[in-house]
């Protein structure tokens, strides 16, 4: 096996398993109470708060500059919007999901736009453990553990709405999955290439936390206090980002 298949192999395995472990995690609930799953939400928007304001925004400063950040988050912020005027709105359902409610369908909604956030985001995080790799192999392998450990709280994140959207459980652990795959690519060129330009990687990784922070902010926290009101999804949201700055500083 030559050493570029190897590491896209890595690649793929870490991005998959990461974001598929939080699927199926999630999946495993059974029968989850209303002011559970505001619970879960919130603490899987706190988790993606801290993963853009404490690890890819951080990490694109170093790469590049705050400016070039700034049109990076710019750029992720409008093509997430241009995406979602290509979502259908609950009226024009499929024939097949039109028993679905308003409400399961803004968590479906949700649920896939944070999986295309998710997706784009680890792609720079494969570039990352494929340029590893090119340095030393020690670094490549460190790398590539501490970015699916990252995955994992993603995955949660993804899973989460689509489950209170009423998806398959096969369905939605088939997404998280698939959601890992563009590491495996990232992880080719980042071997392949060797170098990566900085500023690549820099508009790469504030595009990603620039997408999710809109997704995060503008659906996943109004669905947690739609869920159940009260101040539960707060604490559950705080909760999170004490665990994402944990992951964060530990890893």
């Amino acid at each position: 096996m030559s050493r570029l298949l190897a590491v896209t192999i890595i690649g793929f395995l870490c991005g998959m398993i990461g974001t598929g472990l939080g699927g199926f995690l999630t999946i495993l609930l059974k029968n989850p109470t209303k002011r559970f799953m505001a619970v879960l939400l919130g603490f899987t928007s706190g988790i993606m708060l801290s993963v853009v304001c404490f690890d890819l925004l951080p990490e694109a400063f170093k790469m590049g500059s705050v400016w070039l950040s700034f049109v990076g988050m710019c750029i992720g912020v409008g093509v997430v919007l241009l995406i979602d005027e290509f979502i259908p709105s609950e009226l024009s359902l499929t024939k097949n999901a039109r028993h679905k409610s308003v409400a399961e369908y803004g968590f479906i909604k949700s649920g896939i736009l944070l999986g295309i956030g998710i997706a784009i985001h680890n792609f720079p995080e494969g570039l990352a453990v494929g340029s590893g790799f090119a340095a030393n192999n020690t670094l490549g392998l460190g790398l590539a553990i501490v970015i699916a450990l990252h995955d994992m709280p993603e995955g949660v994140a993804m899973a989460a709405p689509l489950k209170m959207g009423g998806i398959n459980k096969l369905r939605i652990l088939i997404y998280t999955v698939l959601a890992g795959i563009p590491m495996g690519v990232g992880a080719f060129f980042g071997e392949l290439i060797g170098a990566i330009s900085p500023i690549f990687i820099c508009l790469c990784l504030s595009f990603a936390a620039g997408s999710m922070l809109f997704i995060t902010c503008g659906e996943l926290i109004p669905k947690s206090q739609s869920v159940y009101k009260g101040r539960i999804s707060t604490v559950g949201m705080i909760l999170g980002i004490m665990s994402g700055i944990f992951i964060s500083t530990t890893f």
